[in-house]
């Protein structure tokens, strides 16, 4: 098949760009902005593949969205193009709304229109998988789980424009009969991860000997899912879910935040031994504005239809990712020193 993946130069996009063309043989075109957070080294283990192909593209301009549609005509889209990190949205709201909001908007009336003149075979395999959040759902209490009909209560700028973007997706669906897939997913964390989200922030600052800012009192319990395993759910969902269907994707490995960077410690004594004990860098700092206290996903649904299962457990996974950091600082160090330090984003001025 040929694929659009958008956002495909992203932590998530390329992880999925990788799993398509490396391990299954499709063609993908990535069409990604190519802000701070893409980095198109993350696409070099498929970069000369003739397969592969990207087009720098802004998913708002829909003059250039419809052109990408006529020249390449493709099987479906996967939608990752997205402004992810809540702290910025907390500063920086506008970027947000006109990416996640307009740009999926853009790609969905790009796609109807495509359909209408594409044909009933093209049409009867088209796919428009729309990836989203956790986030849309709020907040957990010490109990229960999120599921697909989780009624949707976001808490940050961030989680309210992909709670919009959502919607317009159903939406589509329910008044086109676009045939989109909604996958709301939990925290991801692997190799490839910009910097500024908190694994990745942790294990960088604990190899400088630089504080571990934990927010509030480290209590935030999130589920975390290793990217591959993401990617993997999303081809899957792809190739075998039902359009006008919800996906929640998670890997049942709940953790309090202050929990999550006492491991990372533990391992970086081990693996790093250098600069430990790693525990003495923790340090307490104001809670981001509106934290969401708990997110837990119930993958049942994938499970059970689709037979998808996460094969990383948070241990297996969180010891490749501190690998991967150390041995590639290739990769990072150039954004640490030209794109994003480390410093502390999101705080609402006085």
């Amino acid at each position: 098949m040929k694929l659009f993946v958008t956002g495909g130069a992203g932590f998530i996009g390329s992880a999925v760009c990788r799993h398509l063309v490396g391990d299954l043989g499709h063609e993908v075109v990535v069409i990604d902005k190519l802000t701070y957070a893409a980095n198109v080294s993350s696409l070099a283990s498929i970069s000369t593949s003739p397969l592969y192909r990207l087009e720098q593209v802004d998913i708002c301009d829909a003059a250039s969205i419809a052109r990408l549609f006529e020249t390449y005509q493709p099987d479906g889209v996967i939608h990752l193009a997205a402004e992810s990190h809540v702290d910025r949205s907390i500063t920086g709201s506008r970027v947000f709304v006109d990416t996640n909001v307009i740009g999926t908007f853009t790609l969905l009336e790009a796609s109807r229109a495509y359909l209408a003149g594409a044909g009933k075979a093209a049409a009867d395999r088209f796919r428009f998988v729309h990836v989203s959040t956790d986030e849309v759902y709020g907040s957990l209490g010490i109990d229960g789980l999120f599921v697909e009909n989780t009624p949707y209560d976001p808490s940050s700028p961030y989680s309210a424009t992909k709670a919009a973007s959502d919607h317009l997706a159903k939406a589509w669906h329910r008044t086109y009969g676009l045939p989109v897939i909604v996958s709301n997913c939990s925290n991801n964390y692997g190799p490839y991860h910009f910097p500024e989200k908190l694994i990745p922030l942790m294990i960088l600052a604990a190899l400088d000997g630089a504080p571990l800012p934990v927010y509030g009192d480290g209590s935030n319990i999130r589920d975390w899912l290793y990217v591959e395993d993401h990617a993997r759910a999303l081809a899957l969902i792809f190739e075998r879910g039902r359009p006008g269907e919800t996906y929640n994707i998670g890997g049942r490995n709940e953790r309090k935040n202050i929990d999550v960077v006492h491991r990372i410690c533990e391992l970086m004594d081990r693996l790093n031994p250098a600069g430990g004990p790693h525990h003495r860098l923790i340090t307490y700092v104001a809670d981001r504005p509106g934290h969401d206290h708990r997110y837990a996903i119930d993958a049942t649904k994938l499970e059970t239809e689709l037979g998808w299962r996460a094969q990383e457990t948070f241990e297996t996974g969180i010891e490749k990712t501190i690998a991967w950091y150390l041995d590639r600082r290739d990769w990072w160090e150039p954004l640490r020193n030209k794109v994003y330090s480390g410093a502390r984003l999101g705080l609402i001025p006085a």
